[in-house]
Order: structure tokens, then sequence, then C-alpha cells
């Protein structure tokens, strides 16, 4: 972890979101949640869905029960469009109801209701 994680290198200009959710403060539940984003148990149709609205990357960081989120998408993506087309896609309701399990959200929440988007208040370029 020391040594840091390599990022997508990208050939155009590409714009950062950041979001945070709290997991339920139960370690078997965080366990069972970071297995469920494994790549040996994440759902085909969840991944494929983020990708199909236009998500070039996400990466989620875990702290304790606190995750921080970061999705970069091409400059002229727009996220509540985006979010709401995720919406409808196969299996995106039944994977929020399934990881609403361990999250420390609403019942029934979207993936933007329980995920807060960040603000920036700091950049070194």
């Amino acid at each position: 972890m020391e040594k840091g994680y390599q990022v997508q290198e990208y050939h155009v200009p590409v714009r950062r979101f950041c979001q945070t959710l709290d997991l339920k403060d139960n370690p078997e539940l965080i366990a069972r949640y970071r297995r469920a984003h494994s790549r040996e148990e994440a759902w085909p149709e969840i991944l494929a869905g983020i990708r199909q609205v236009g998500i070039l990357e996400m990466e989620i960081y875990i702290l304790g029960n606190r995750l921080f989120m970061i999705v970069e998408t091409p400059l002229d993506f727009d996220w509540d469009s985006a979010m709401a087309q995720l919406a409808t896609l196969p299996r995106q309701q039944e994977w929020e109801d399934y990881v609403a399990l361990f999250q420390a959200s609403k019942p029934g929440a979207s993936s933007s209701e329980k995920w807060q988007m960040m603000e920036r208040m700091f950049h070194l370029y």
C-alpha cells in the first residue's frame, strides 16, 4: 500500500467525481461487502452498466467503515442523466438492494441517493 496505486492514463482530459458512503460498523458485514466487490464476485451486469453509461474508471477505497469512491468520466459526462440511466439497467436495483444490507443508508435508496458527492477543497496542480 505504501507504494501507491497506478492509475489509468487517458489521452484526453477527464472529469473526476468523488463520493463517500459509510458502511454499517460491523466487521462481518464489511468483509462481505469487500467480497461482493472482488473480481471473483462482482456482478458482470453491474460492471457492464457502469461502462455503458460512460464511466471510464471507478475506484472504491475503504478505511474502517468509510468508503471513498473516485469516478472518472469524459468531460461531457452528465452525472444526473447517467445515474438515471444506470438505475434502469438490468439487475441494478437488485444490486442496490443487496449492497444496502451492508450500507448505512435508507432501504430502497438508489446509488445516487446513498453516495454523497464530495467537494474538492484543495488541489496541487
